[in-house]
Order: C-alpha cells, then structure tokens, then sequence
C-alpha cells in the first residue's frame, strides 16, 4: 500500500491479510441503514454480532472506479487509524461484493437519537460529553494528517446505553497533504465549510487546498445541535442552506 504516510494510493491498495473477511462467515441480516451508494445490515461475522456494510458498485466504469477508490481509503484508513471513539474496525473484502464489517453500536444513530427527543434539548452535561467523544475522535484522525470531511450526526453512532458517541463512515476521508488535488465540492451541504462549496465559491472543475479546519467547522454545527436540538438552516433547502453558509449567512435562532 505504499508508506504509512499515505492510506489512500487506490492504485497500490491491498487488504492485509489480517483484515480479510471470509463472505462465507458473514450472516447478513435486516438492514439498519442506507446512504447514497451503500447500505448497512446487521449481521454475525464468526458467531460476532456486527455492523455490515455492502457498497454498491455502479453501473458505469466511471461509478465503479469512484466507488472502488472510496472503498479503499474508507478500509485504508479503518485499519491504521483505532480508536475508542471510532468505530471499530473488524476487517472488509472486495468480491464477490465490497463489504467493511465493523462492531454494531446498536444505539442507532445521534441524528435518530436527537429527533426522538425534539422538542426536548439534552442535559447540558450530556451534550457536553457527547461533544467530548467527538472532538476526541476528530483529534485522533487529524493527529494521523487526516480529513474526514463528512462530520455530521448521521456518521456519529451511539452505544446502546446511549453514554458514548463513535464516529463512522469514512469514504470521504482525505489525507490533509492531498486536498489540494481534489475538487472542493463534498460532504453535506448543511454541515459543510464555506471553502468546500465548488457550486458556490468556486467556478466548475476548478481545484482550492483546504485543510483540517474543514472538520473544526462541521463540529461547531453539530455542537450547536447538540445544545439546541434543531436542524442548521431549518426551514431552508440544501441549495439555501449552501449558499447561506459560504456567505457567513448566520442559521441559527
């Protein structure tokens, strides 16, 4: 895979050998959760009760590439990067189908938590905690040179005492020391920094370095909802929310 600096050269990525998933050992069971281009089960992996993730490969070379590059540095980055308040890592295979197979943390996601508690907030002491385990997971990931660019409270998983958050999903995390080779526009608009807009700030196609502050802004938004228990730029869409943000447009009542 290259040096251990780098966790995300697709052309050079290979599963070690201790993280390969035999697909015969896996129990796939109900689905738990579903994104753009993958969808989560819970499932048994060697008698284990864990989280399984099934990327879908695309319907056309160029889907397929993408979506295989993002599988390689979401394993990549699972493997070399552990910690408490990360999502463990259990191991991954590419055929017949990519899969990434994890600890299930059944206490749903902090999205699903805090829309059962609206119109109530957290305890102050609560959200506090809860904000603790996050900024310490984003610490450990830029300590490591790494962006996850994707902060938001549907990669953020709970225990099922509900007493401690774990940050998930990978797939767009980037090397700080690479940024400058991709295209601003990723994430999710209401929880993105203004420098990652390329429909708002930047002209098609064209290429602007960031850096980790990218993280440190997604995590004041999902601070404030934790005090709050709203949803930024509620009431506005994707597109308002977008460019409410790269403007410094302030969404919060």
């Amino acid at each position: 895979m290259g040096s251990e600096n780098r966790f995300y050269s697709e052309a050079e990525f290979k599963l070690e050998p201790k993280w390969l998933v035999d697909p015969k050992l896996l129990f796939v069971g109900p689905k738990i959760g579903e994104g753009a281009h993958a969808k989560v089960y819970e499932g048994k992996y060697k008698n284990q009760n864990v989280a399984i993730k099934i990327v879908n490969k695309g319907d056309t070379s160029e889907e397929v590439a993408k979506r295989e590059a993002r599988f390689a540095r979401e394993v990549a980055m699972l493997s070399k990067v552990q910690h408490k308040n990360m999502v463990k890592f259990i191991g991954a295979c590419k055929e017949p189908v990519m899969v990434i197979v994890t600890e299930l943390l059944l206490g749903g996601t902090l999205r699903k938590f805090l829309l059962n508690m609206r119109p109530r907030c957290l305890d102050m002491r609560v959200a506090i905690g809860f904000a603790l385990d996050i900024a310490r997971a984003i610490e450990c990931l830029h300590s490591h040179g790494i962006i996850h660019r994707d902060l938001k409270p549907e990669n953020l998983l709970l225990t099922a005492d509900h007493k401690t958050v774990k940050l998930a999903d990978f797939g767009l995390a980037r090397e700080e020391s690479l940024t400058e080779m991709m295209t601003a526009e990723t994430g999710t608009y209401r929880w993105m920094a203004p420098e990652l807009y390329s429909t708002v700030t930047l002209r098609h196609g064209e290429k602007k370095h960031y850096n980790n502050k990218v993280d440190a802004y997604s995590f004041a938004i999902v601070l404030w909802e934790l005090i709050h228990n709203k949803l930024p730029f509620e009431g506005m869409s994707n597109l308002q929310a977008a460019y409410a943000a790269a403007f410094k447009v302030i969404p919060f009542s």
